[in-house]
């Protein structure tokens, strides 16, 4: 429990939460900028608390990366209930185990395991799911709805923002942060692909 929002980023990065619980008033960095500086770095899932009840309000929480929006007062069983669906979707979206190489990136599905010219990766679970979902559809662009449903059994596509996020840290693990550069490409208007790209010397150069 942190009573200000530089006290809930410190023990964010401390404790490694499964799950965040984010009430928007808090005072110091409030609600909104700690969400934004947890989605810089972690797809970890995060539940806001909020006395406003606006539609605009809950509507700029999920498109900022939240996973749920619940409003003040709530109950204590609606709240856990919400949490528990909230893991649910974020733990028990399914992929095959079909193993993938290219020239550059291997995942060994069964053993989560992600090599980029050679080099281990650390990955997320959902960064993992992303990259699992996007390279068994190599060249085809999937919106971010799609990625949704595929990387987090989310179909409805409320939390699509959390694709975007996602995408940003997933390019920077795998060495470029440039979508010019990048295997992980961005089509305006419709979503991003993987995309095979043969030199790509410049990645992980500083390794």
């Amino acid at each position: 429990h942190a009573l200000d929002g530089h006290i809930g980023l410190r023990l964010f990065h401390e404790t490694h939460p499964d799950l965040v619980l984010l009430d928007i008033g808090l005072p110091g960095i409030d609600g909104w900028g700690v969400l934004e500086r947890i989605r810089d770095i972690s797809d970890v899932p995060v539940v806001i608390l909020s006395a406003r009840g606006l539609e605009t309000e809950k509507v700029r929480g999920l498109q900022a990366g939240a996973d749920d929006y619940i409003t003040k007062p709530f109950g204590h069983q609606e709240l856990v209930a919400r949490i528990g669906a909230v893991l649910r979707r974020n733990s028990t979206a399914g992929f095959d185990q079909e193993c993938y190489a290219d020239c550059q990136l291997q995942i060994d599905v069964p053993r989560r395991e992600v090599l980029v010219q050679g080099h281990p990766v650390d990955l997320t679970a959902g960064e993992f799911r992303l990259l699992h979902a996007l390279t068994r559809h190599v060249g085809q662009v999937l919106s971010p709805e799609q990625l949704l449903e595929l990387a987090w059994d989310d179909p409805t596509g409320i939390g699509a923002s959390k694709v975007k996020f996602s995408i940003l840290r997933l390019r920077r693990k795998l060495g470029s942060e440039d979508p010019a550069t990048s295997p992980i490409e961005s089509v305006r208007g419709f979503g991003y692909r993987y995309r095979i790209v043969e030199e790509q010397s410049h990645l992980l150069g500083s390794r």
